[in-house]
């Protein structure tokens, strides 16, 4: 889709109430998220794994959408984001960029699909890329994926790193905790710097101490996007349906919730059961 005919709610940088409905398309790319750095504007950045959620995320200004691999446990019933796989996360994808008209579309690799060498993963991205339409991806690790990050990148394939606390290895760091603190931020900092070099366009930095994710985002170029990393990033991600209520029970320290989604579809839900059962629905109305 070429930037001479879309047209979208807002230029990058902007929200929808500043729009005219004239504005012609500014498809967010890699570098404006870097400009946007430079000039100390804050990124954001939801998951999406649908058409409509795509579309109004997209119209309400966010530069990023990522489909994200936690598309395995809000959509897919999963308990955790580990079995998800290629061919389930391609018709997301491709749903979500198909949608979009201003957002850049993260597609994330999920586990198994790239760590086995720099070629497994450039041949996952590339079914990304060309299948779902997805105009960058993003992986997990930092040092040891500095091969991987260089093998996309030469290939042409704008590539989004993921360090700090990285979901796909719960496992192996113990669970669902925090990475960076005391000694262990020089491996951090380390990581970050690391995917930088190899090209990365920007880094994801989950659950790693506020103070550690400011001097982080201080000394890369590249923009730096915060998921319980504190305020000092250049941008933030949350999984949607965290942050508009639509799950339910508890939820991590990092998340606010903006919404309360499930208690809007439940009333609603109840009321249709309810009209259905005394025949109240359909009425005259809505009958032919």
């Amino acid at each position: 889709m070429s930037e001479q005919n879309v047209e979208v709610a807002a230029p990058y940088g902007g929200g929808a109430a500043d729009a005219k409905p004239s504005t012609p398309a500014k498809r967010i790319r890699t570098h404006h998220l870097r400009e946007m750095k430079e000039r100390g504007e804050k990124i954001s950045m939801l998951t999406a794994y649908d058409m409509y959620t795509a579309q109004t995320f997209d119209e309400a200004g966010c530069e990023l959408l990522l489909v994200g691999d936690s598309a395995s446990n809000n959509v897919l019933g999963n308990e955790t984001s580990l079995p998800i796989t290629v061919d389930e996360l391609l018709p997301l994808t491709r749903a979500v960029s198909r949608s979009v008209k201003r957002a850049l579309v993260v597609g994330d690799l999920p586990f198994g699909s790239y760590q086995a060498s720099p070629e497994q993963g450039y041949l996952t991205a590339v079914r990304f890329m060309k299948e779902a339409g997805a105009h960058a991806v993003k992986l997990e690790g930092g040092a040891e994926m500095a091969p991987v990050i260089e093998k996309l990148t030469h290939g042409g394939i704008p590539v989004m790193a993921h360090i700090g606390f990285t979901p796909q290895s719960e496992h192996t760091l113990g669970g669902y905790r925090v990475q960076g603190r005391g000694e262990s931020s020089d491996r951090v900092i380390a990581d970050a710097h690391a995917v930088q070099e190899a090209g990365a366009f920007a880094v994801v930095m989950e659950m790693v101490p506020g103070d550690v994710a400011g001097q982080i985002s201080k000394e890369l170029v590249i923009p730096t996007i915060g998921i319980g990393a504190g305020n000092q990033c250049d941008g933030q991600v949350l999984v949607w349906q965290d942050a508009f209520g639509l799950r339910t029970g508890r939820m991590a320290k990092f998340v606010k919730q903006y919404a309360d989604l499930h208690g809007v579809l439940l009333s609603a839900a109840e009321e249709y059961v309810a009209d259905v059962r005394a025949t109240t629905f359909p009425g005259p109305d809505h009958t032919f």
